[in-house]
């Protein structure tokens, strides 16, 4: 498996998704990752959870049968200039947040409109990482969008659902993406964009398209749990110290 860390996950607390925190740990190990993230929806979204959700994963614990787990959102960009519908006090709650269009949140525009949202999303500061840009119905401006998010340290993801399932017609843009993110010297996540226990960790279909235009697996930053801890730190994100133990055990 390339990947450690699988930063983009559904439990059922998304009710379009069909697997438990449980499942996913199982899954997980059976697989040979160390990490994965709960990443549902934003509070726009018609299936979000309520906000209490969120502020009470700390219930979880942070390492569950040898399996690091990472408590994020998948945000939705807002049509208001790019805002996130992440409610101010759940910040503290979160390790990270991923930003994404959804249809029923941003009903798609034009390139220019997309393109100004996404910059302002990740401008914003609130964000991590640009999920699912690939998606045909929101085309970019993709170097713009790169090159604003090298500029503040946020990352892009290729998803791997993308390719399978969701987005029809991803593959082209994608592709793409990953060729223009080499080119201006950044970097990546490859995600599953699991809904169900059974496709956590599935990054096979990222990986032959990032083999086909000789994309650098260096790019990938969580190939490596401590790379990916490391990259949210300098987000201020303190979350290292959470896995510390663990951490140590690993090495």
């Amino acid at each position: 498996m390339l990947i450690e860390v699988d930063t983009h996950s559904h439990t059922v607390a998304s009710t379009h998704a069909y697997s438990t925190v449980g499942e996913y740990v199982q899954q997980a190990k059976a697989k040979g990752l160390k990490m994965i993230s709960l990443t549902e929806h934003g509070p726009q979204m018609p299936d979000s959870p309520h906000p209490w959700h969120f502020g009470n994963r700390s219930v979880i614990p942070r390492v569950i049968d040898g399996i690091g787990v990472l408590r994020g959102i998948e945000a939705n960009i807002l049509p208001d200039n790019g805002k996130l519908d992440i409610p101010k006090n759940l910040h503290p709650y979160l390790d990270f947040a991923i930003a994404s269009f959804h249809e029923p949140v941003f009903p798609p525009k034009d390139k220019a409109t997309h393109t100004r949202a996404v910059i302002n999303a990740i401008q914003s500061g609130q964000c991590q990482i640009i999920g699912h840009p690939g998606n045909p119905n929101y085309p970019l401006d993709y170097e713009e969008v790169i090159r604003a998010a090298k500029d503040a340290n946020v990352l892009i993801e290729i998803n791997n659902s993308s390719f399978t399932h969701s987005r029809v017609g991803s593959e082209e843009n994608c592709t793409r993406i990953m060729e223009l993110v080499d080119t201006l010297d950044w970097q990546v996540v490859f995600s599953s964009d699991a809904h169900i226990a059974y496709h956590v960790g599935d990054t096979h279909q990222c990986e032959e398209k990032a083999a086909a235009v000789d994309f650098p697996l260096e790019r990938v930053v969580n190939t490596s749990a401590k790379r990916f801890l490391q990259f949210l730190e300098s987000h201020d994100k303190n979350v290292g110290i959470a896995f510390e133990q663990w951490l140590k055990a690993m090495t």
